[in-house]
């Protein structure tokens, strides 16, 4: 097969055949129809983002594909389907605490890298080797580059799942400019949110939220400073803010996530999805007596459970959440580099750059 490979941290990725994936028992082979490019590919791939890649790897971030060979597992997938296949790799033995891979991009403490290198290569290429259990149905009619967009979603959805979003609640997206700030206020509203706080300092992807989603979103331009911005999102808020979730970028200060997290209300939830402090700088530090007498619940989520794909999948095929605005630019493999510049330089909301094997 014809496959786009990392050979080191640094170096433009390399185009050209590769041995075809071999599959053992519990896995899947499909080919890959499209698989979207994150924005930040090229810090990854440069070694900016400092990602426990180990290459030579066929990089990338799940895809849709149609299902070439099953194993004797599989009950209800077969050949021929179409299918999400999703990134998150967790070990099988341990269901308490298991270890984690993204495949093809990221892994998590040393059970997670060893399960990476079993698991190594992603879908950057024309034949993909996922779990059984990491490819899930789509309709017949989905088209595979929009679809694509799962990748960007899904992450988000499930920290909304995290923070227990109910249907009228208001929620605050921190860094709601960006490609998944955007994707999360999106999601939030198919979720049911009666309100969503937009800060950020993009007055044009600021517009565009608003003139999109109307009067269920309120934008606020963001400052700098601290104080000032807090008071700005409580007054955008116009009421209690029961969920905040943050998907800052590791390039952002702490004390915007900070300005954003203690605007949530009494009894509200905090979730941490971003990368603040992932490449150095000063920690979050949310104050001990602040969280304590106001019963706030912080926690962190790392991508999302399984059943997270499935219901994306519903939200779209339902059209709760709509994926016909979206830009989306086509690249094909031979193209991957180029693919990989324009959605650097194209990673505002609703933005996706896609990479198609068979174009």
């Amino acid at each position: 097969m014809r496959a786009a490979t990392l050979t080191a941290f640094g170096s433009p990725l390399v185009v050209g055949d590769v041995p075809d994936p071999v599959t053992g028992g519990g896995e899947v082979l499909v080919e890959v129809l499209a698989t979207c490019v994150p924005p930040y590919a090229a810090e990854v791939f440069g070694g900016e983002r400092r990602y426990p890649l180990e290459p030579p790897v066929v990089p990338g971030v799940g895809g849709i594909g149609r299902v070439l060979r099953v194993g004797p597992d599989a009950t209800r997938l077969e050949a021929g389907d179409l299918v999400w296949c999703d990134s998150t790799v967790r070990a099988r033995d341990d269901a308490l605490t298991p270890d984690i891979a993204l495949q093809g991009w990221s892994s998590r403490g040393e059970g997670g890298a060893r399960l990476a290198r079993h698991l190594h290569d992603g879908p950057f290429a024309e034949l993909l080797r996922v779990p059984t259990e990491n490819a899930y149905h789509l309709p017949s009619t989905a088209d595979p580059a929009r679809w694509s967009a799962l990748a960007v979603h899904t992450i988000p959805y499930g920290g909304l799942l995290a923070g227990g979003l109910a249907a009228g609640e208001t929620v605050l997206i921190s860094g709601a400019t960006g490609n998944l700030g955007s994707s999360a206020v999106a999601v939030a509203l198919a979720m049911g949110a009666g309100h969503v706080v937009a800060p950020g300092r993009n007055r044009a992807a600021l517009d565009l939220l608003a003139n999109r989603f109307g009067a269920r979103v309120s934008p606020v331009e963001l400052t700098g400073d601290e104080d000032t911005d807090r008071t700005a999102m409580t007054k955008a808020a116009g009421g209690p803010v029961d969920l905040v979730l943050d998907l800052l970028p590791p390039s952002a200060p702490s004390a915007a996530a900070r300005a954003a997290a203690m605007v949530v209300r009494e009894q509200g939830r905090v979730v941490l999805m971003g990368g603040v402090g992932m490449l150095g700088g000063a920690d979050l530090a949310l104050p001990y007596p602040w969280i304590m007498r106001n019963s706030v619940t912080v926690r962190g989520q790392w991508m999302f459970p399984r059943t997270a794909n499935t219901g994306m999948i519903r939200l779209v095929a339902t059209g709760a959440l709509d994926l016909s605005p979206e830009r989306v630019t086509r690249f094909g493999l031979d193209q991957v580099n180029e693919a990989v510049a324009h959605a650097a330089k194209h990673g505002g909301p609703f933005d996706r750059t896609v990479l198609v094997p068979g174009l």
